[in-house]
C-alpha cells in the first residue's frame, strides 16, 4: 500500500516505520529540513528502543522515503495518516492550528481520491473539522478517519507491531476495509480491530490516557496517606494488583507522571468537558494532585536539610520522566531541579539516555556527568526520579563513599528500605513508612 505520513515526531516516525516494516511503500513529511536531513543521513531525532534498526532497513531497502516535498508525499499516498503536534494551548485545549494546516495542505495538493487519517492525539469532533478544512479547497473526494495511537514510550515498537487493540473511527464502508487490510498483518496473535464512528474513536483516546493518569494517582494518594499512618504501600498495592478487576499495571506510586501525553490529554479532556458544560471533577483533583507529587521530594529535603539550601549539592537520577526514553517534557526532575536551584542548592545529574535533552533544557543551570558515580561526589543527598535499570543494583559502598552524608530520596521506590538502614543510609521512598530524621 502506498501511505504518506505527515509528521517525523515520536508518533509519525514509529507508525511510518513499522508500516515500512510489514511491506508498505511510505513517504514522512516533514517542515523541518534538519530533521529530515538527520532521518536521510542514517539518524534518529528521538530515542525509541528498536526504531532505528526498523527505519535503516527499510530505508536500505527502499521502503521508507523521509521528505519536505509536500506535493511528491501527497502525491504518493492513497492513505495520507496526519501525525503532527497538538501542545497544549493557554486555555488547556489542544492545539490544532498544525493539525488543520496539515489538512488544508492536502487538500490543495491532493490529486485524486484520498483516505486521510488522523492519527495525532486530538478532541472530539476534529475528524469533522479536517474533513470540512480539506473539502474547502478540492473537489476531490475524501474520506477522513479517526485513528488514535495507544503507543507507550519505550516499548512503542512492540505497541505497534503487536497492539493490544486498533481503535479505526469512520463512517466510510470504502475506508473501513482499506483500514482493516493495512492493520491485518499486525492482528496475526488475536489482537482486535475496534470500528466505530470517528468521535467515539477520538474520545477512547482520552479516556484510556485520563483513566491511567488517574490509576497512577490514587495509588500516588494512597501512598501518601500510607506514610502518614506508617503503612508500606508496596504491600498494599501487590494486595489491591491482586484483585483481577484492578490489576497490578500503573498501580507503582512515584513523584508523578509526565511525558507527551497524560499531562497534555488530562488538560484538554478537562478542557472538553468544561466546554461541553459538564466540568470533570475526578481530573481536576488528578491534575492538582499530580503537580503536588512532583514536590513530593522537594518537601523532603526541606524536612532534613531546611528551608535554605545554600551550600548543599544533590544529586539527581534520571532526568527523563520514565525510563527507555530521552523525553523529558514534563518530567518531575525539571520541577525538583527548578526548587532545589530556587533555595540555592547546586544540583548534579546522570540520565543513560536524556542528557542531549537536558542540555538543551537545562544549559548550565545543572552540572551533567557522563556516569551516576559522578553525579554522587560530595553531595548531601542522592534524589532517584527515573527507574532507570542501571540505578538499581549500584554499589552500595561506592555510593555511600561518594556521598557527603548517606542519604537517599527514592521517588521510585526502586530500593528496598530495610535493607538500605542495614548499609547505613538514611533512606526515604514513597509511601513506605519512612520517615527521614532532620540532618543534625
Amino acid at each position: 500500500m502506498q501511505i504518506t505520513v505527515i509528521g517525523t515526531g515520536y508518533v509519525g516516525l514509529v507508525a511510518g516505520a513499522c508500516f515500512a516494516d510489514s511491506g508498505n511503500h511510505v513517504v514522512c513529511l516533514d517542515v523541518n529540513p534538519a530533521k529530515i536531513e538527520t532521518l536521510n543521513q542514517g539518524g534518529i531525532p528521538i530515542y525509541e528502543p528498536g526504531l532505528e534498526e526498523i527505519v535503516r532497513r527499510n530505508k536500505h531497502e527502499g521502503r521508507i522515503v523521509f521528505t519536505t516535498d509536500a506535493q511528491m508525499a501527497i502525491d504518493h499516498g492513497s492513505v495520507i495518516f496526519i501525525a503532527v503536534g497538538t501542545p497544549q494551548d493557554d486555555d488547556g485545549s489542544a492545539d490544532l492550528s498544525y493539525v488543520l494546516e496539515a489538512a488544508r495542505s492536502i487538500g490543495r495538493l491532493m490529486n485524486g481520491p484520498k483516505i486521510v487519517v488522523d492519527k495525532s492525539t486530538v478532541p472530539v469532533g476534529t475528524a469533522d473539522k479536517v474533513a470540512a478544512a480539506i473539502r474547502e479547497v478540492t473537489t476531490h473526494k475524501v474520506s477522513v478517519v479517526s485513528n488514535p495511537e495507544f503507543l507507550k514510550e519505550g516499548n512503542a515498537i512492540e505497541d505497534f507491531m503487536s497492539p493490544d487493540r486498533v481503535v479505526i473511527g469512520t463512517a466510510d464502508e470504502d475506508a473501513r476495509k482499506v483500514m482493516a487490510e493495512l492493520y491485518e498483518p499486525f492482528m496475526r496473535t488475536g489482537r482486535r480491530i475496534l470500528f466505530m464512528d470517528p468521535r467515539s474513536a477520538e474520545m477512547a483516546k482520552y479516556a484510556a490516557n485520563a483513566f491511567l493518569a488517574t490509576k497512577v494517582t490514587f495509588m500516588n494518594e494512597m501512598a501518601n496517606l500510607c506514610d502518614a499512618l506508617g503503612a508500606d504501600v508496596d504491600l498494599v498495592r501487590r494486595a489491591v494488583g491482586s484483585d483481577s478487576r484492578i490489576g497490578s499495571a500503573f498501580l507503582f506510586p512515584g513523584i508523578g507522571y509526565g511525558g507527551s501525553c497524560f499531562p497534555k490529554d488530562v488538560s484538554a479532556i478537562r478542557r472538553m468537558g468544561a466546554d461541553a458544560g459538564y466540568p470533570l471533577r475526578l481530573l481536576d483533583s488528578v491534575d492538582m494532585v499530580n503537580t503536588d507529587q512532583k514536590s513530593l521530594l522537594v518537601k523532603k529535603v526541606v524536612e532534613f536539610f531546611g528551608e535554605d539550601l545554600s551550600g548543599k549539592r544533590f544529586a539527581i537520577w534520571g532526568l527523563s520522566f520514565k525510563p527507555k526514553t530521552d523525553d523529558m517534557r514534563e518530567a518531575p526532575a525539571l520541577t525538583i531541579i527548578k526548587a532545589l536551584k530556587a533555595r540555592g542548592a547546586t544540583v548534579a545529574a546522570h540520565d543513560p539516555e536524556a542528557m542531549k535533552e537536558a542540555k538543551r533544557l537545562l544549559g548550565d543551570a545543572v552540572e551533567l556527568c557522563d556516569t551516576p558515580e559522578a553525579a554522587l561526589k560530595d553531595a548531601d543527598a542522592l534524589l532517584v526520579c527515573t527507574e532507570w535499570s542501571v540505578y538499581r543494583q549500584p554499589d552500595f559502598e561506592t555510593m555511600k563513599s561518594r556521598l557527603k552524608t548517606p542519604t537517599v530520596l527514592d521517588g521510585r521506590n526502586i530500593y528496598d528500605p530495610a535493607r538500605m538502614q542495614e548499609l547505613g543510609f538514611s533512606y526515604y521512598g514513597v509511601g513506605r513508612g519512612s520517615n527521614l530524621a532532620r540532618a543534625s
